[in-house]
């Protein structure tokens, strides 16, 4: 499939913006030469050349056919996370599902040329499996968010629109919060951890690299309609991320090799067992659908660590 020599100029309606990843989005993209619309719930101080466009809720907007006027994709980032616990599925349904679906209409009859959706690979798989998961793996989301998930993405196949969902593994990067969050807090430690015997790997995925996969399916001609998945290179355990924040903060990477079976049964003393599980089980993924499009990610997973535990070290 060929792809557009660029991409500047296109106007982007973006929702999320505020968050975590949609706040490194709106600022990348930007400096990709994109022009931004940013799709609110309420007004916000923007930054400079992106305009925003007040719609209140996303389960219930107003003003779309004016906040979608012109615009050639939108790049839907907003929703319910999973580490909000504790919610009901129907909210999941309300937020994830229904209101992509919606928005997704809305921008059809905008003559929107393109749907870009971050859904999540908890639409395929539990935090854990077993296997290798491709876009080929048979889909088994096992909590609400990876079911609601799901779900808009077979919504989104059922409207008229040209759409894509990605589907990140853990995404890291600055203002980065939860697991990930809490491992650069141990990094900092001046004393060994004992990470060192935990075996299981996992893909994750930089958030360079998650707005250089929405940059080339922005840019990609031809009809996409379809899931696929994104992540750095090469998984890595828990005890490689540390390794190489350490490193970027010019620290020895040692480790203390304490055995599994005695973590585990510390961690059920604490009542942090769901949280051991996610960090010694492995989920490993491949991107054969971005690879196919011409993909290559331009950040090394070490290197963003690295740059990572430099500016968390730094309070920036």
């Amino acid at each position: 499939m060929p792809e557009e020599k660029s991409g500047a100029g296109k106007l982007i309606a973006l929702t999320g913006a505020t968050g975590f990843v949609g706040q490194f989005l709106l600022r990348d993209l930007m400096q990709r030469g994109y022009r931004l619309r940013v799709l609110l719930r309420r007004p916000v101080d923007l930054p400079l050349h992106a305009d925003g466009a007040v719609i209140g809720d996303l389960t219930r907007p107003q003003n779309m056919s004016e906040a979608l006027k012109g615009v050639d994709a939108v790049v839907h980032s907003a929703g319910l996370a999973h580490a909000m616990s504790g919610r009901p599925e129907d909210d999941y349904r309300a937020i994830n599902t229904e209101a992509t679906a919606n928005l997704a209409r809305a921008a059809e009859r905008a003559g929107v040329k393109r749907f870009v959706f971050l859904s999540s690979i908890r639409a395929q798989s539990g935090p854990t499996s077993a296997e290798i998961l491709s876009e080929s793996s048979i889909e088994q989301p096992t909590d609400p968010y990876g079911r609601s998930k799901l779900a808009a993405e077979k919504a989104l196949a059922e409207c008229g629109i040209d759409w894509v969902a990605l589907r990140p593994v853990l995404i890291y990067g600055p203002g980065v919060k939860g697991n990930m969050a809490a491992l650069l807090r141990l990094a900092q430690a001046s004393w060994p951890l004992p990470l060192g015997a935990l075996k299981g790997r996992r893909s994750v995925l930089a958030v360079e690299n998650l707005s250089d996969a929405i940059d080339l399916v922005l840019r990609i001609q031809g009809s996409l309609c379809r899931p696929v998945i994104v992540a750095d290179p090469e998984p890595c355990s828990v005890g490689d991320m540390v390794r190489a924040m350490r490193r970027g903060l010019g620290r020895s990477g040692d480790l203390i090799p304490v055995p599994e079976s005695l973590m585990r049964i510390g961690c059920l003393a604490l009542g942090k067992s769901e949280e051991f599980e996610r960090m010694a089980g492995s989920l490993i993924v491949r991107t054969d659908g971005l690879r196919e499009l011409g993909w290559q990610p331009p950040v090394a997973t070490e290197t963003a660590l690295a740059a990572l535990a430099r500016q968390f070290s730094s309070g920036v």
